[in-house]
């Protein structure tokens, strides 16, 4: 009886091994679990919501498992790399995509590290011609500097006092460049106010002035480009005699103050006119 139980039970034994063994085979055979996004939600919380937040294409195109192709222990390296997806020509070499993209589940988020410029210049390529083209103070500064957040467009008046109390940061782009600061231009319509808070000696003699160019703008004459000293004769043509004009070839020799041209007391021909009877009565005392 002994025996026969020992054999029953040895007969168990292995018919549950070789029960175990075929299970084993079958879990072997069958298909791999595909996990879907609610699946990885269970237990990431954080990177999901990021992503529906401001994912960008990463929320429209792709899946967790496009980039994370699967979970440990069946995948060991479970965090991709940019270039699986981004190939071509990346806007930065590829092993710094996440200075910038730091968050790859919010790519368009971007923060920028301090005191970088070659980074930028990847993307923004032109700003850099202008910025060497007419060198100024802001060619030496690192692009981050004034854009310390991706996309933002910073006020002049953070760093540059204005000209005149009223103005803000929107009168500065009416003649300065950002990247090209020193190159000043102007459109049509400008008004004189805007040029008298830089020119404001010529704004007191204009004011003053008892002549037409009082109600003149500016532009009108000053209209190529900043710093532009106009010819009288592309307004007036030749208004004074030929004798005159032969004499004195220069507009500026009688009408010397440019912003009040009826004030010419002080011009060379007109000194000279008052010296030359003071001269001569000095003489004569002396005879």
């Amino acid at each position: 009886m002994k025996s026969l139980a020992r054999f029953m039970k040895a007969l168990g034994v292995a018919a549950t091994l070789m029960g175990v063994t075929a299970l084993t085979a079958v879990a072997a055979d069958a298909p791999k679990a595909v996990l879907s996004n609610s699946d990885c939600v269970k237990c990431h919380s954080a990177a999901p919501e990021a992503v529906a937040a401001n994912g960008g294409a990463h929320k429209t195109s792709v899946s967790c498992q496009d980039c994370h192709a699967g979970h440990p222990p069946t995948v060991k390296k479970i965090i991709p790399e940019c270039s699986q997806c981004h190939s071509g020509k990346p806007h930065y070499k590829l092993a710094a995509c996440l200075r910038c993209h730091n968050n790859p589940h919010t790519p368009k988020i971007i923060k920028l590290a301090n005191n970088i410029t070659e980074e930028c210049l990847s993307c923004h390529s032109q700003q850099i011609v202008k910025l060497k083209q007419l060198p100024s103070k802001h060619t030496k500064l690192a692009c981050s500097f004034c854009h310390n957040v991706h996309g933002k467009i910073p006020l002049c008046t953070q760093c540059h006092k204005p000209h005149s109390a009223d103005m803000g940061s929107a009168d500065c782009k009416r003649c300065h460049q950002a990247h090209m600061p020193t190159a000043v231009t102007y459109a049509s319509d400008t008004t004189n106010k805007m040029c008298a808070s830089c020119h404001k000696k010529a704004a007191e003699h204009l004011i003053k002035t008892t002549t037409k160019h009082k109600d003149v703008a500016c532009v009108t004459c000053h209209k190529d480009k900043h710093k532009t000293v106009p010819t009288c004769q592309s307004c007036h043509g030749t208004p004074h005699p030929a004798s005159m004009l032969a004499r004195f070839t220069k507009c500026g020799e009688c009408h010397n103050i440019a912003h009040d041209l009826n004030r010419w007391d002080s011009s060379p021909q007109k000194a000279a006119d008052k010296a030359a009877p003071a001269a001569g009565a000095k003489k004569g005392k002396k005879k």
